[in-house]
């Protein structure tokens, strides 16, 4: 999988940095752990979850074993020589799942570096890489609540189902 681009963004007020997009890295895969309690949405004023969290069969889908499945494809934007956030896919049994030609998505970024369309480029990225590999489609669940939805509907995801909290989108590749 070759993918890289790198830009520039602005972060803490005025600081400009680049940001490079590149593949996740074997010996990386630790971090989608860590990723994975980052894409938590967590509401206003509410107490974020205890880390391990992650750790509950319906959150591990998304980071054990990766890289031993199909469809397991992950980039990260690294800032500064630190990874910043993550988007990743793969076949799981995972909220957003509708079946299993089409990998389930999640995007992550650490919270210094949300809001500055860091996750936006990821999302377009991986979903690029999910074409060229000859998936179809890719979907994913989010909270209703979450800004991100916003991002989702712009990069073509269409709700296909919902829960009293959650949509279920997909995009068609």
């Amino acid at each position: 999988m070759t993918c890289e681009t790198a830009f520039v963004v602005t972060v803490a007020g005025s600081e400009r940095k680049t940001c490079l997009i590149r593949p996740l890295r074997r010996e990386e895969y630790g971090l989608l752990r860590r990723f994975t309690y980052e894409a938590i949405f967590i509401p206003a004023g509410a107490e974020p979850p205890p880390f391990d969290i992650v750790d509950r069969p319906e959150l591990a889908v998304y980071y054990r074993d990766f890289g031993a499945g199909r469809g397991d494809t992950a980039l990260v934007a690294e800032i500064g020589g630190r990874v910043a956030g993550a988007a990743w896919a793969r076949i799981m049994k995972d909220y957003g799942h509708l079946d299993d030609d089409r990998p389930s998505l999640a995007v992550s970024m650490m919270k210094e570096y949300r809001s500055l369309g860091i996750g936006s480029r990821l999302l377009k990225a991986v979903l690029g890489l999910l074409g060229q590999e000859g998936f179809a489609g890719a979907s994913l669940s989010v909270q209703k609540a979450n800004y991100a939805v916003r991002m989702y509907e712009k990069q073509g995801f269409r709700t296909v189902a919902e829960t009293a909290d959650e949509y279920i989108m997909q995009k068609v590749l």
